[in-house]
């Protein structure tokens, strides 16, 4: 069974610019990579079953996203190979690390590979839009400007950085902090053009995360987890704040010294990791375009 890297990221802003016909919300955020992940371990069959070997506890193998994903591939090509699939996780669950995405996203590039598919890149990410909003960037490859529903990404490049990543002592729901009522929605449209070369600090008062009040007044330890993180704002590249819709928040920082630093001093109930920024993901060429 081969082994696949499957990558963390981090939202360095997340705006709600607006919400379609159907519910959808309209974001624009930029995306980042990190070097820090899951492991999907892969072993294709030839009689067409897909298997979950190892899982995650308490997700049914029929809704898990490797699963799904490897399923959704098989009945876009008429592929009739299968594959044994592993999981090994170390990205929490309910984290905004896009854990399960980039899952998805892993199987999609390696069974693309392994099946000998040659799907390009807009194929696979016609697939993976249907399995969560997440997985188009994932299969992007690069740091990316997002736009739409996540589904329109632009190329960018970000400077070398070094992140601490905390994991508060709890799970938040994506779709409890979407329906929230006080959600803002309407947040000023931003273009890549914003942004000067080399201006990507994300200054707390322009580019924020605009779903962190609401996990914040509903996760008081996701707040005080950020409060916790922003005593070291001094020393950061760019400031405390959450990822996604929560519960993990991060800072970045210049060297890898005093991210460890900040790291080593963390409250004992705070999981977490350091990272480094990760400028393509490991598996890009795996499909075409």
């Amino acid at each position: 069974m081969n082994s696949y890297f499957a990558p963390a990221k981090v939202n360095l802003f997340l705006h709600v610019v607006g919400r379609r016909a159907d519910g959808y919300h309209l974001l624009e955020s930029v995306f980042q990579l990190l070097d820090f992940g899951d492991s999907i371990g892969i072993a294709p069959r030839a009689d067409g079953l897909v298997r979950r070997v190892t899982g995650i506890p308490g997700v049914p193998e029929e809704e898990d996203l490797v699963i799904r994903a490897a399923r959704a591939l098989q009945a876009a090509t008429g592929c009739a190979r299968g594959a044994d699939i592993g999981v090994t996780k170390r990205l929490p669950m309910g984290g905004g690390l896009g854990g399960g995405s980039s899952d998805a996203a892993t199987v999609l590039l390696a069974l693309n590979r392994l099946w000998s598919l040659g799907l390009d890149r807009a194929k696979l990410t016609a697939i993976g839009l249907k399995l969560g909003a997440d997985v188009p960037f994932f299969l992007f490859g690069r740091n990316a400007f997002a736009a739409g529903i996540g589904e329109q990404l632009q190329a960018v490049d970000l400077p070398p950085r070094w992140f601490v990543v905390l994991k508060p002592p709890v799970s938040v729901p994506t779709v409890e902090i979407f329906r929230a009522p006080d959600l803002t929605r309407d947040t000023n449209s931003v273009k890549i053009a914003d942004f000067p070369a080399g201006e990507w600090s994300f200054p707390q008062t322009r580019f924020a995360n605009d779903l962190q009040p609401v996990a914040f007044d509903r996760y008081p330890v996701v707040a005080q987890a950020a409060r916790w993180l922003a005593q070291h704002d001094a020393q950061a590249a760019i400031t405390a704040r959450m990822t996604g819709s929560g519960a993990c928040v991060f800072s970045a920082f210049a060297t890898e010294d005093m991210a460890r630093r900040v790291y080593a001093e963390r409250p004992a109930q705070y999981a977490g990791f350091v990272a480094r920024d990760l400028q393509r993901h490991p598996l890009a060429d795996y499909a075409e375009g």
